[in-house]
């Protein structure tokens, strides 16, 4: 079968997607050296920033003409923020480690939860999204949602500390506002009351305030819902209205249990 190339899409203007993960892979490791072989120290640190500068260079050259900045300041603005990035992320980090009775050290949160491995990617997604990078942070952010099952829009703004816990099927939509000291479990989704194109961008996922935990299977729609801080929204939560502080928001239903022994025949259900 023959395929012609598209006249709509030349893809030699647009970066590498293998590229851009394995920046995505060497930036992290930059801020928690867990692959390296070698012993960290600060000269080898420099070595490579300067190398992950001239490789995010690389990446914004064929978007140069979409920029806002050049591809020199955008780089320059990105790392400049890189340490204030990594202190939001022990911050996160700190947090797991409060919050999650099964975490034995901060160390373990790090290598091993894919909850702070997508919260990590996201923070560096979310930082080339401020300084109005195309294509790039949405790439970075599909990486860690192919890797962990917990997929978050560049877009979204999100306060310190947070934390993802088990993490897979969370869905964070891109105008969402999540303040400081939020919990979510999985499968909890942040998102739109309806996809139309029209909509874009308008406010159109929630606000989650201070101190609030949402359960398992919670879904929360719309952009004028506000949870309210310092509430609980339990488990498989359907909510497209907003609630107000130290509210505790719950599914009932009914569950019925009975001796098996009074049963005539044995249940045997095969699914």
């Amino acid at each position: 079968m023959k395929i012609e190339p598209s006249q709509k899409i030349d893809f030699s203007k647009l970066p590498s997607r293998a590229f851009i993960h394995k920046f995505t892979d060497e930036l992290i490791d930059l801020l928690f050296p867990i692959e390296s072989t070698f012993t960290y120290h600060y000269e080898v640190a420099d070595e490579k920033e300067e190398r992950l500068h001239k490789s995010l260079k690389e990446i914004l050259q064929p978007l140069s003409n979409r920029l806002n900045l050049s591809a020199d300041e955008v780089v320059e603005q990105f790392f400049n923020q890189l340490p204030a990035i990594y202190n939001k992320l022990i911050a996160d980090a700190e947090f797991f480690l409060k919050s999650d009775p099964a975490a034995e050290g901060i160390e373990e949160v790090i290598i091993a939860y894919p909850g702070f491995y997508a919260i990590t990617v996201y923070r560096l997604a979310h930082e080339l999204s401020k300084l109005s990078v195309p294509i790039v942070p949405r790439v970075i952010t599909e990486y860690a949602h192919n890797k962990t099952g917990i997929d978050i829009h560049p877009g979204a703004s999100i306060g310190s500390p947070f934390f993802i816990d088990h993490g897979t099927g969370v869905v964070v939509g891109q105008t969402t506002v999540i303040g400081d000291s939020v919990k979510l479990y999985q499968g909890v989704t942040l998102g739109a009351l309806a996809v139309r194109k029209e909509t874009q961008g308008a406010k159109r996922h929630p606000t989650i305030e201070n101190n609030v935990l949402l359960y398992a299977g919670s879904c929360i729609l719309g952009g004028e819902t506000v949870i309210g801080h310092d509430s609980v929204i339990g488990g498989n939560v359907w909510l497209t209205s907003s609630v107000p502080p130290l509210s505790i928001v719950y599914h009932k239903s009914d569950i019925h249990i009975r001796d098996k022994s009074e049963l005539r025949e044995v249940v045997d259900f095969v699914i």
